[in-house]
């Protein structure tokens, strides 16, 4: 068996939790072989994980660097008008959640047709025909203008998102998808190439969280409503075309329903832990601590967070708060957590402790753990948290409280007022915090093992091939 694992800027490139769970998919069936493709910025990025022995291939496709300069001029022929035709057609027509999305899906596949007959696609995108069929379709069905300006760029970033279907298609036993969006032109192009079946997993809800980006993306009301537009349409078809959607909670399968995903087709499966790699914390520092473990990024809200610890320093004068996460050198979501923390008179309780090279030794030097993300699935900081018997404070988010049930305390996004009275609720009460990290530590056990998780994988990799065979 082989599988190939797919995803955008993760593993082997970057940490965080879709990192986490790919390697724990390759090192826990050392019996399959794995291949992983990565979309990258620029195919300069060296891996930051360990590579396993069972893990063949890594390619690296570049997405989001410099575009190659192209030599002589970008010509769209009468196929491609076609095509691109009916692909406008759909992106600019305001439909219902999942509507028209085989449709879009067949469109897709035409354009993979077209690139991989020896067409131009990227080329294609940029030529003057079809920058000019771009503005005419927008104006037909929106009733004012986009600028040729806004044309172009629409049209480039939409050919670096369309890059996978140019690239020659994956052999494999099944496409594993860390999750949707681009990512899934990659299976869609095996599927159709080589008929390989596709598993879809979704940490967090793609389609929200490119909404979420784009609030303060610096582009246009035109670029931004068509790359909108374009990612809702590929969303749904990649849900079409999954043999298995695999969401890591409920709440991520009410979001791929709701797109027009086939609840027939879904299976639930929760991201889980090795308890042994996560022992239980047998005691506390001996200042009122708050951990934070996970990235350092706008997703995780940690303004938020930071904002909440002043308000717990007003009652607790000697709290703590330690951010552990790891980021590059010049990061500005970083840079702006610290400029924070100066601005607010914290710098001697609050602080940026970078990477750490054991998890469970972030969530034992605190009395909990908080995350006060925008957005979710399923993470593994807070089921990690768990295991090491640490309560948790968690925004309502994604599988947030899916995953905490009652074993700890939810409140709402960005609401530093809520997390700061729920931190020094449990900073206040030790029995509370014993109580909790108790019910945390039994209710991982229960549900949330690495084991269970990597049984359901196996099962479905297995169900498919021999439905396939």
């Amino acid at each position: 068996m082989k599988v190939t694992l797919v995803s955008e800027g993760t593993y082997p490139f970057a940490m965080g939790g879709v990192s986490v769970w790919m390697d724990q998919l390759i090192r826990g069936m050392p019996d399959y072989a794995w291949d992983v493709v990565t979309l990258t910025v620029d195919g300069t990025e060296q891996p930051v994980w360990d590579i396993p022995d069972n893990l063949g291939d890594v390619l690296a496709i570049p997405v989001w660097g410099p575009a190659s300069p192209r030599r002589g001029r970008p010509y769209a022929g009468e196929a491609f008008k076609n095509i691109y035709a009916e692909f406008l057609g759909i992106v600019l027509t305001p439909a219902a959640m999942g509507e028209d999305s085989e449709r879009f899906a067949a469109v897709l596949h035409r354009l993979f047709c077209y690139a991989n007959d020896g067409g131009d696609l990227i080329g294609a995108l940029l030529s003057n025909d079809a920058l000019t069929q771009l503005m005419d379709a927008w104006q037909e069905s929106r009733d004012d203008r986009i600028s040729l300006a806004d044309a172009l760029v629409a049209a480039r970033l939409m050919g670096r998102m369309l890059q996978p279907l140019t690239e020659p298609p994956v052999r494999t036993d099944v496409v594993h998808l860390a999750m949707n969006g681009i990512s899934a032109l990659v299976a869609m192009a095996a599927k159709w190439r080589h008929g390989t079946p596709i598993v879809l997993s979704e940490h967090g809800v793609y389609l929200r969280e490119r909404y979420l980006q784009y609030l303060t993306e610096p582009v246009s009301h035109g670029i931004r409503v068509l790359l909108l537009s374009f990612y809702r349409r590929l969303v749904g078809a990649a849900y079409q075309v999954a043999d298995r959607i695999a969401p890591h909670s409920s709440y991520n399968r009410r979001w791929q329903v709701r797109n027009g995903a086939d609840p027939g087709r879904i299976r639930t499966m929760y991201n889980g832990v090795d308890p042994m790699h996560f022992p239980v914390a047998t005691d506390e520092p001996d200042r009122p601590t708050v951990v934070f473990m996970g990235r350092i990024d706008p997703l995780k809200d940690l303004h938020t967070l930071i904002r909440a610890f002043a308000l717990v320093r007003e009652v607790l004068p000697d709290a703590r708060l330690r951010l552990f996460g790891g980021y590059a050198e010049g990061d500005v979501y970083a840079a702006s957590c610290a400029d924070l923390i100066d601005e607010l008179d914290l710098t001697e309780n609050a602080v940026l402790e970078g990477r750490i090279a054991n998890p469970a030794d972030a969530y034992h030097v605190g009395h909990l753990v908080a995350l006060t993300s925008i957005s979710e699935g399923f993470p593994y900081t807070v089921v990690e948290a768990m295991a090491c018997g640490r309560p948790v404070v968690c925004t309502n988010v994604g599988g947030l409280a899916e995953a905490v049930g009652s074993a700890g305390l939810i409140v709402p996004p960005r609401n530093p007022e809520a997390v700061a009275d729920a931190c020094l609720t449990l900073l206040s009460d030790r029995e509370l915090r014993a109580k909790l990290g108790a019910a945390a530590r039994d209710r991982v056990l229960d549900r949330f093992t690495l084991g269970r998780s990597l049984d359901d994988y196996r099962h479905v990799y297995e169900e498919l091939t021999e439905a396939g065979g």
